[in-house]
């Protein structure tokens, strides 16, 4: 068994990173959100999307808030609502234009996307991703239903210490175009 590594399940998956974001200093987390944007906005795949759709973040996720208010009025921006056990998106119009929704998250109150088909970029917040670019959310399966019917290049945003060489997967489990860590 020397030198082999064992995947954790996923709820000691979940605990693990959560004990180390929680060691990152706040200077530190926004550096590698400043990292993750820059290189994001780099990306042939995000300079041609007209539509770009992400995610309102958590205190422990990759800040999104500068991204979005930089580019809202250069692309539409586009930000998940929870509606039951699915995500719908609405269109981000401003920082005044937002209201608390399920689980306490601010949630867009603009226009509803009508074609999930029009979005060209989705960066999507995960506990941890691996080198296969597979994605591990928090275990309810909002994301892995909604990129399941999307044909949009699906981006993983993360700090580096959310990526392992493995993560355990489950056939439902819906793997990231690019996973882009700080």
């Amino acid at each position: 068994m020397k030198g082999q590594i064992k995947i954790l399940d996923k709820p000691s998956l979940r605990r693990l990173v959560s004990q180390m974001k929680a060691h990152l200093a706040d200077s530190e987390k926004q550096r590698q959100a400043d990292a993750v944007f820059a290189k994001i906005e780099q990306l042939q795949e995000f300079g041609a999307a007209e539509d770009v759709a992400v995610y309102w973040s958590l205190n422990d996720e990759i800040d999104t808030s500068r991204f979005i208010e930089k580019w809202y009025n250069k692309k539409r921006i586009w930000l998940p609502v929870v509606v039951g056990d699915d995500l719908i998106f609405r269109q981000y119009t401003g920082i005044g234009n937002m209201r608390k929704g399920a689980f306490g998250i601010p949630e867009p109150t603009g226009p509803e996307l009508n074609d999930i088909a029009s979005i060209g970029v989705i960066i999507v917040p995960g506990v941890a991703f691996d080198l296969q670019n597979n994605r591990m959310g928090r275990g309810r399966g909002f994301y892995d239903r909604l990129l399941a019917n999307s044909k949009a290049y699906k981006i993983g945003a993360a700090y580096s210490c959310q990526l392992f060489s493995q993560i355990p997967t489950e056939q439902t489990d819906i793997p990231m175009d690019l996973v882009v860590v700080g």
